[in-house]
C-alpha cells in the first residue's frame, strides 16, 4: 500500500495542510518555511519520533497527522477491512492533546441508523432495547446479549443490506483496529536520512541501524544454506565439547586437555574446608552473534579506513548505497514473506517501504546530485515511496511536475502552506511531447519553482541580453529565473505550468513584424501571440513585446542565424553600445 493523502493540523509550524502524494515527493522552499515539519509529521504518524509541548502549533492543544492509503494488496485489504471505502482505501489518524498519550484512530463507514452504529453497541444489550430493532432476529433467543454478540449482530445486518443502507465516513471513538498502540510497521517500514548524518550510525552493528539489518539478513542465509559456514559453526561447538568434563551423551570425556582438569583440582585443594566441587564449563560462542560484533566497514579509495574517516560526501554515498541496497534486499525478502504467508493468510506488517530524505544533495557536487535524483526516481518506481525535501534543482524533474510540492509560509499566524498540481495540464498528447522536449534540451529550467519570479524568453539569445544589460543596469535579480522556452510556441506551455503552480512570471516574446515578411508571415505571427496573451494569467503573470525581435532592439541590423548570442554579446559589450530608453525600460520592467 502507499500513502495517497496527507493531512497534518497543529504540527509546528503548520496550522493545517492537506497534500495529495505521489510515489516520489519533491518538497522545495525556503529555509525556515515548514518542509522539515512535513517530513516530521509523517515520522511522527509512523512513531519513529515523539511529540512534546513545544511540537504543539501556537495555541493549539491538540494535534493530529492523518494518512489515506490506497493501491492496497489483497493481505492489506484483509487486515484493514473494518475501514475499506469502496475505492479500497483507508485512512488513520494519529492524534495526541497535551499531556496526554497518543492515540491512532481509523475512519470507518458509519450507517445513518443509530442501532447499526458500533459506538452505540452498549445500549442494545437489554432484550426490550434490541426488540425494538431488526437485530432481534440476528442473536440468540436465550443468554445473556453481550457487547460482541450485539456487534455481530450489526456487522451481519450491513452486510446483508448494504445497498439498502446510508453510510458516513467517520472518525471511530474506539482505538484503531482495537489496539492501544498500533505495532510498529503495521503501515510498513520507514528509513529516514536527516541532512546531517554520521555514516558510521548507520553502518553500526548495534540496535536497528540499516547496516546491522542487512548483515542478519545475510548471517541468516549464512546459518541456513552455506555449507561452509555451517561446518565451522559445528566445528566450534565439537571444540568447546571437547573442553567440558562431559560429552553431549553426557559420558566423560576423556579427551579433555589435562591442563582444564590441572585448574580445577588446584581451585578444589584451595577450598577443601569448604567440599566443593569445581567445574570448568565452556560455553559455545554464538558464531551469528561473534560475526555481528566483530564486523567492521572499511573503504579503500587510495587509503583504506573505517568509514567515519571518509569525507562527508563519500559518508553521505555510502549511507544512499546502504538505503539502496537495503531496499532490493527487503524487496525479495518481502516477496518469499508473501509465498511463505499464502497458507495461513496471517500477515501482521505491510509490504510498503517508505524513504525520506532531508536534503539529499549535501556534500555530493552537481553531476552526483543528478545521479542520484536518478537512482531515488528508479527507487519510487519499485513499491516504494520516495519523499524528498531539497534546495537542488537537480531533483526536480519537470516532466514529473505533479511529484513538486513547493512549500511556504507569508506568516506565522496562517502558518505553512503548500502549492501544487495534481492534474494534467496539458490539453493534448501533442503539447505534452512538445513540453518534455523542451526539457531535454535543457533540463535546468526545472530551477524555475525555485524562483521568486519566472522571466519566459524564446530563446539563447534573450535569455544572454537579459542577464547581461540587466547587470549593466544594476536592476539584475538572482532570485528570477530566466527560462529559454526553446521557441515562440512553448512558451505558453510554461505559462499553463506557471498558472498551476501560482508562480509569478513574465513572459517576453517577439512582435515578428520583420519588414522581410508577407502577410502570411505576420499572420502566423500574431496567432502565436494570441496563444500567449490568452494563457496569461493577470493575477500571476505579465508580457512584454520586443519590436521586433531581440535583434532590432539592440541594434544589430546582420541577423546572421548562427551564433545569435555570441554577436548579440559581442555587440552590446563593446564600449560605445547605447542601450534605447524603449529597451532600457523594458529590461527595468522585466527585473522589476
Amino acid at each position: 500500500m502507499k500513502i495517497n493523502r496527507l493531512k497534518i493540523h497543529n504540527w509546528r509550524s503548520i496550522k493545517d495542510i492537506d497534500i495529495k502524494f505521489q510515489d516520489l515527493m519533491v518538497f522545495i522552499g525556503q529555509n525556515n518555511h515548514g518542509k522539515s515539519n512535513i517530513l516530521s509529521g509523517l515520522l511522527f504518524f509512523f512513531g519513529l519520533i515523539s511529540c512534546g509541548d513545544l511540537d504543539f502549533n501556537q495555541g493549539g492543544d491538540e494535534l493530529y497527522v492523518e494518512i489515506t492509503f490506497s493501491d492496497l494488496d489483497s493481505h492489506d485489504k484483509t487486515q484493514f477491512t473494518k475501514y475499506l471505502t469502496s475505492a479500497n482505501e483507508f485512512t488513520v489518524r494519529k492524534q495526541i492533546k497535551k499531556n496526554e498519550s497518543y492515540e491512532y484512530h481509523g475512519y470507518t463507514q458509519s450507517p445513518s441508523e443509530e442501532w447499526l452504529k458500533e459506538a452505540n453497541v452498549s445500549n442494545y444489550l437489554s432484550r426490550d432495547a434490541i426488540a425494538a430493532t431488526p437485530l432481534n432476529q440476528l442473536v440468540p433467543t436465550a443468554g445473556r446479549l453481550t457487547k460482541d454478540i450485539v456487534y455481530q449482530a450489526q456487522q451481519k445486518y450491513i452486510n446483508d443490506n448494504k445497498d439498502l443502507l446510508v453510510f458516513s465516513y467517520e472518525l471511530e471513538s474506539s482505538n484503531f483496529l482495537g489496539l492501544k498502540n498500533v505495532a510498529q510497521g503495521i503501515f510498513g517500514d520507514v528509513f529516514y536520512v536527516p541532512a546531517v548524518k554520521n555514516a558510521i550510525d548507520e553502518f553500526s552493528v548495534k540496535g536497528k541501524s540499516v547496516f546491522n539489518q542487512l548483515l542478519t539478513n545475510v548471517i541468516n542465509d549464512m546459518s541456513e544454506t552455506n555449507e561452509s559456514y555451517i561446518e565451522v559453526k559445528n566445528q566450534v561447538r565439537a571444540l568447546t565439547q571437547r573442553l567440558n568434563k562431559t560429552v553431549a551423551d553426557g559420558s566423560v570425556n576423556t579427551n579433555r586437555p589435562e591442563q582444564i582438569c590441572k585448574l580445577e583440582q588446584l581451585l578444589e585443594s584451595e577450598l577443601a574446608s569448604w567440599h566443593t566441587t569445581i567445574d570448568i564449563q565452556i560455553t559455545p560462542p554464538d558464531v551469528d552473534e561473534v560475526m555481528r560484533v566483530g564486523t567492521n566497514v572499511w573503504v579503500d579509495d587510495g587509503i583504506s579506513t573505517d568509514v567515519n574517516h571518509k569525507g562527508n560526501g563519500l559518508q553521505r554515498s555510502l549511507i544512499f548505497a546502504l538505503i539502496k541496497s537495503w531496499a532490493k534486499v527487503s524487496q525479495e525478502q518481502k516477496e518469499n514473506e508473501e509465498l511463505a504467508q499464502e497458507e495461513d493468510g496471517q500477515r501482521k506488517a505491510s509490504k510498503s517501504t517508505y524513504f525520506i530524505f532531508e536534503e539529499p544533495e549535501l556534500y555530493l557536487h552537481p553531476q552526483a546530485q543528478r545521479e542520484l535524483y536518478s537512482s531515488l526516481k528508479n527507487l519510487s518506481e519499485t513499491n516504494s515511496q520516495v519523499f524528498i525535501s531539497t534546495h537542488s534543482s537537480s531533483f526536480i524533474d519537470l516532466e514529473m511536475y505533479k511529484s513538486v510540492c513547493i512549500v511556504y509560509k507569508d506568516n506565522i499566524t496562517e502558518g505553512t502552506k503548500h502549492l501544487q498540481c495534481t492534474s494534467d495540464i496539458f490539453d493534448s498528447v501533442i503539447d505534452k511531447q512538445k513540453f518534455n522536449l523542451t526539457y531535454w534540451i535543457n533540463p535546468d529550467r526545472g530551477e524555475l519553482f525555485f524562483a521568486k519570479k519566472v522571466v519566459l524568453v524564446e530563446g539563447q539569445t534573450d535569455k544572454t541580453v537579459f542577464s547581461y544589460l540587466a547587470r549593466k543596469l544594476g536592476c539584475f535579480r538572482y532570485d528570477y529565473t530566466i527560462i529559454d522556452c526553446g521557441s515562440k510556441d512553448n512558451i505558453p506551455l510554461y505559462i499553463h505550468l506557471l498558472n498551476n503552480f501560482k508562480l509569478p512570471y513574465i513572459a517576453v516574446y517577439d512582435k515578428d513584424h520583420q519588414s522581410y515578411k508577407d502577410a502570411n508571415g505576420i499572420a502566423s505571427a500574431d496567432i502565436s501571440t494570441q496563444c500567449i496573451t490568452s494563457k496569461v494569467d493577470q493575477f500571476y503573470g505579465s508580457s512584454i513585446v520586443l519590436e521586433n525581435d531581440i535583434e532590432e532592439e539592440i541594434g544589430i541590423t546582420d541577423k546572421n542565424n548562427k551564433n545569435k548570442p555570441h554577436i548579440a554579446i559581442e555587440h552590446i559589450s563593446i564600449d560605445t553600445f547605447q542601450i534605447s530608453t524603449q529597451f532600457e525600460s523594458k529590461i527595468r520592467s522585466i527585473f522589476a
